[in-house]
């Protein structure tokens, strides 16, 4: 599984970082980008999905390989 932050939508609530802090980063303003290149581990994707569907901009997005 891969995700990506879609930097335009995302509008700071920070919630995938509550969620899932090993997979976002989050700056001053509390936008957020993934860590490294966006691959989540086997045991971190639960906790991916939930960033997913928590997001109130719909601002992260699982990519297809």
């Amino acid at each position: 599984m891969r995700i990506r932050v879609d930097e335009e939508k995302c509008q700071g609530h920070a919630r995938c970082y509550g969620f899932a802090p090993t997979l976002f980063d989050i700056d001053d303003f509390g936008l957020s980008r993934v860590v490294g290149d966006g691959t989540v581990p086997t045991e971190l994707e639960g906790a991916a999905r939930l960033a997913i569907a928590n997001c109130p901009e719909f601002a992260i997005e699982e990519l297809s390989d």
